[in-house]
């Protein structure tokens, strides 16, 4: 089942980031405490826009995206989203995808956008989910 998320589900939701990016693919090193703030951040914003997944009344996921403004019409920019490492593959990141899609839809939105690490399986998922590279873009960013 899918539910709006609601900020109660915070500390499950930095919980189960945690356990999907800390590990050798992401090689990340995410506090309980950061990941909760990291959170919050996007919760706090205006166009906040987040549901979380549930299976046997248990969090398991979560997507956290943001309607964005762009010249010819808004989109929604994913912010994060993460399944439990022992449901992945089985289709649940595809539930909460379909979730957003149908809100695009409903708004008459452009789309979705993203980013994520090339070097992960992550691009893979959203390929076969119906995602294209974008090659007019180049994330860029200074190491300082």
């Amino acid at each position: 089942m899918i539910k709006k998320f609601d900020v109660n589900d915070l500390d499950k939701c930095a919980k189960i980031m945690m356990l999907v990016y800390n590990n050798e693919y992401w090689q990340c090193q995410w506090s309980l405490e950061t990941a909760k703030a990291y959170l919050m951040d996007y919760v706090e914003g205006k166009k906040f826009i987040g549901y979380t997944l549930w299976i046997d009344n248990v969090i398991k996921g979560a997507i956290f995206c943001h309607e964005k403004i762009w010249w010819n019409n808004n989109e929604i920019f994913i912010d994060e989203m993460f399944v439990s490492p022992e449901i992945q593959r089985q289709g649940y990141g595809t539930e909460l995808l379909n979730i957003i899609e149908n809100h695009i839809k409903e708004h008459n939105l452009a789309g979705f956008t993203l980013s994520t690490n090339r070097f992960t399986p992550a691009p893979n998922f959203y390929r076969k989910n119906g995602f294209s590279d974008a090659e007019h873009v180049l994330f860029m960013y200074k190491e300082i």
